[in-house]
């Protein structure tokens, strides 16, 4: 969008916060950039240059805006709803791998060269892959500074960088204030609030935001020990890269507070990347919204409820074996043969407030047990075995830079693997915005009522015209049912 300049100067002009992460802008004049509904007020058309990245703003030597503080924006849609090698590094480097693995890992991970992927990315996001990973860096080091009273040379190397040096100097140029000037600039009634080793954060979306069936199904599929809710928040573990970590997301008018308890610092990125991505707090409501309303059968869904996500995942192989688990049964008895998977094969942890006690189990843990010991039909035995050996042994290979229509062909090769198995994980967690749940009986029921197609074939022939937000469609015809995933807990 940073190449239509007229509409980016609108969108400026009259502060549209649907535009925050779009596209960011640079003033000329003072050599800051700032997100699209910055409330200063509005530079000179001439004096706007736009960019698709804060990363691409600091390597043109621009500054973050102090009052609307652009690095907290919500990230761009582009990157989760597209497939190609750009939008599923974007992905890769917001989960660290460019921090754990280097450039080198990260053009492993997409099967190009590390030239092939430094290419693509400057030309449509403006900066390379090391630029935006040090744009997350300096960004996870604000944070750091301003929610937890850690010594600055702790804090810098649990911010990914690799020393006190590059730390400072990464902070004075993208912010103009050094880490303990950032610091003084924190409320004091802010320090005195900070409990050590606990964040609490802020994380933004795109209004409108219904929070109904996206906590009420995460809720309502909860395995015991693993997610509960508590006290108006949806609380759960976290495997994590260095650790572990426990997360409690709790819907507000314009923000979900977020609380997080990790083992080690440095996960800090990757969990609240996992966290948006569960929640899909990035995704474009208005544009999805208006594609479905073209469809006069579903616009009364849409106006009743606008803003509806597709509830995600934070680990792409736990929700594949829990999809297994829930072939064919009612989500009370997938949550009991889950849970007990949780207490023989998960890890342990320590919950302050106690209800959480495991992480949930790893695919090599899991395919180490008795097959015998499954309470559960021959064929789907067979199936959980196979998936779990596949995603141990690499075979199957799950993750946000999963190519969606090759993973999904992989899903439907596998024993007892159908339409409905194989969409329902690349909609929650390959994070497809288009997959379509055509057999699934509750969208067939929906269907048959609004006066849509119910057998699948037509339904899916008339689902085209809702593309690229089938998953999207999918929540509000689920949304027709009194099911408890419609519903926010209480």
């Amino acid at each position: 969008m940073h190449t239509d300049r007229e509409r980016c100067v609108r969108a400026v002009q009259s502060k549209d916060a649907r535009f925050d992460g779009w596209f960011f802008t640079a003033v000329l004049t003072t050599r800051i950039y700032c997100r699209a509904s910055c409330p200063v007020v509005p530079p000179k058309p001439e004096n706007m240059v736009f960019h698709p990245s804060a990363a691409a703003c600091q390597q043109a030597g621009f500054r973050a805006c102090k009052r609307c503080r652009p690095d907290t924006s919500p990230g761009s849609p582009e990157w989760n709803q597209r497939a190609d090698l750009v939008a599923r590094a974007m992905r890769l480097i917001a989960d660290g791998v460019v921090d754990r693995d280097g450039v080198p890992g990260l053009a492993a991970r997409l099967g190009y060269s590390t030239r092939q992927v430094e290419r693509q990315l400057l030309a449509e996001v403006g900066a390379g892959p090391l630029a935006l990973a040090r744009a997350q860096r300096a960004q996870t080091a604000r944070l750091l500074i301003e929610t937890t009273p850690l010594p600055m040379a702790e804090l810098a190397f649990a911010a990914g960088f690799s020393s006190i040096r590059t730390f400072n100097d990464t902070v004075r140029e993208v912010y103009a204030l050094s880490p303990t000037e950032l610091r003084g600039r924190r409320p004091k009634k802010a320090t005195a609030a900070l409990t050590p080793g606990v964040l609490t954060l802020r994380l933004p979306f795109r209004a409108p935001l219904n929070p109904d069936n996206l906590f009420g199904h995460l809720v309502a599929t909860a395995v015991p020990g693993v997610e509960e809710w508590r006290d108006g928040a949806y609380r759960r573990t976290l495997r994590l890269p260095y650790g572990h970590g426990i997360v409690a997301l709790a819907p507000k008018s314009d923000h979900i507070a977020c609380r997080l308890t990790l083992s080690d610092l440095r996960d800090l990125t990757v969990a609240i990347s996992r966290c948006r991505r569960m929640l899909d707090l990035d995704a474009d409501p208005v544009a999805v919204d208006d594609q479905l309303r073209t469809d006069p059968l579903l616009a009364p869904l849409v106006d009743k409820a606008p803003g509806r996500r597709v509830p995600r995942t934070v680990d792409e192989a736990e929700f594949a074996v829990r999809a297994v688990l829930g072939q064919q049964v009612s989500t009370a008895a997938a949550r009991t043969h889950a849970a007990r998977l949780v207490v023989a094969h998960g890890d342990p942890v320590d919950d302050p407030e106690g209800g959480l006690t495991h992480l949930f189990p790893t695919p090599e843990a899991l395919a180490a047990l008795v097959p015998e010991s499954l309470a559960m039909p021959r064929t789907r035995r067979t199936t959980f075995t196979t998936l779990v050996r596949q995603l141990a042994d690499g075979t199957l290979q799950l993750g946000p830079d999963s190519d969606w229509p090759e993973t999904r062909a992989a899903l439907l090769s596998l024993p007892g693997f159908g339409p409905w198995t194989a969409d329902v994980i690349a909609m929650r967690a390959l994070g497809d915005p288009d997959a379509f749940l055509a057999t699934d009986l509750g969208i067939r029921r929906a269907a048959q009522e609004l006066g849509l197609p119910s057998t699948p074939a037509a339904l899916m022939a008339r689902a085209t015209a809702w593309r690229p937000w089938r998953a999207y469609a999918t929540q509000y015809l689920w949304a027709t049912d009194s099911h408890p995933i419609n519903f926010l807990p209480v």
